[in-house]
């Protein structure tokens, strides 16, 4: 195992709402050491060269409890295709090639303690969590390809937390799929436990020309999308593609009270996380009991920012959920609630 201690801080809405780096001086950037390279139906993208032909299975994600208030999680950094809107495939940076990546669920108090893997053959990672107090210069430090570090850290407050990769360029390898989300559950819960009835993790993330740091930097995404993550076995566990929650929404039935756990990845956007057909009778800011809002029909997310939100749907039918800033929703920013009768 060895740890380099170097960080980097550097119209289908109306249709739905009326019916829905060897080392690390590798260089990144697609404009050298590319290659041409066809993805599904999509013209030809130039690959960063180290990358062609590199689709690797996704590795499970490794949570274990080794004490009642200590945890050791292990991921891994690779390279995966991932479908981000239909039939055009993105030769996804990721961890446990997911993008978003896996989602990690721990306590108030736990100790973590955290394993990053990096089987990724050209670039280093990193992780950063947004879920703990530590040195980033000490514990958020890049991992060399085929490498792998272990660090330590305490997760002391609750909350839906976003963690990414911290390798410089951050704006890349956010950007290029290595982002998801940790949840720190509270010790005494939240006010509103024995009222709820179903709970999803629901995630925003943009997509923009492969691994463009100019595009990333100066233009609009190509997509803004939504995925959901398992929070339980048996729960759906999607990439952040434009189709999936459409094509097979998530359900529920009527007089339920629905939890969503939020986060928007960014890396850029902003999210107006708005659900069609109903108020959010409680929004916990940032996933924390102690930031409760009451009946909210928007909720802003900045670029990292998390929220439990709870509202009950009353009738038969579909429930658009999406962001209200509608060139975002347009671009694939929409997933869709089924509700039906008892």
């Amino acid at each position: 195992m060895k740890k380099v201690l170097a960080v980097g801080l550097s119209g289908i809405v109306v249709a739905v709402l009326l019916a829905g780096c060897g080392d690390a001086s590798v260089d990144i950037s697609k404009e050298n050491s590319s290659v041409a390279a066809t993805t599904g139906t999509e013209e030809a993208v130039e690959v960063f060269g180290p990358h062609k032909d590199l689709n690797q299975e996704p590795v499970p994600l490794k949570v274990e409890r080794v004490g009642e208030h200590e945890v050791n999680v292990e991921m891994t950094a690779q390279i995966t295709d991932i479908e981000i809107a239909k039939g055009k495939m993105y030769k996804a940076w990721t961890f446990n090639g997911e993008a978003p990546g896996p989602l990690v669920v721990v306590n108030q108090g736990d100790t973590i303690n955290f394993k990053l893997v990096n089987i990724d053959p050209a670039i280093p990672h990193s992780i950063d969590l947004h879920a703990v107090h530590t040195a980033p210069s000490k514990n958020f430090a890049d991992i060399m390809p085929n490498e792998d570090g272990t660090f330590t850290y305490p997760a002391n407050f609750p909350g839906v937390f976003m963690y990414h990769c911290g390798t410089d360029p951050i704006l890349s390898h956010i950007a290029n799929g290595m982002h998801g989300v940790i949840i720190v559950k509270p010790t005494d819960g939240y006010p509103t436990d024995n009222l709820v009835d179903r709970e999803f993790v629901m995630i925003q993330n943009e997509w923009y020309k492969y691994n463009d740091h100019d595009a990333f930097l100066n233009s609009e995404p190509e997509h803004v999308v939504l995925s959901t993550k398992a929070l339980k076995d048996g729960d759906r566990n999607t990439n952040g593609d434009t189709f999936s929650l459409k094509d097979e929404p998530l359900e529920a039935k009527v007089g339920e009270r629905i939890r969503l756990y939020l986060n928007n990845m960014g890396p850029n956007e902003v999210s107006s996380f708005h659900v069609v057909g109903t108020i959010m009778e409680d929004v916990y800011v940032d996933g924390n009991p102690a930031n409760v809002l009451k009946g909210m029909q928007t909720i802003m997310l900045p670029a990292s920012g998390g929220a439990v939100v709870e509202f009950v749907v009353t009738e038969e039918g579909n429930y658009p959920i999406l962001t209200h800033q509608f060139k975002h929703a347009d671009k694939g920013a929409i997933a869709i609630l089924k509700v039906t009768a008892e």
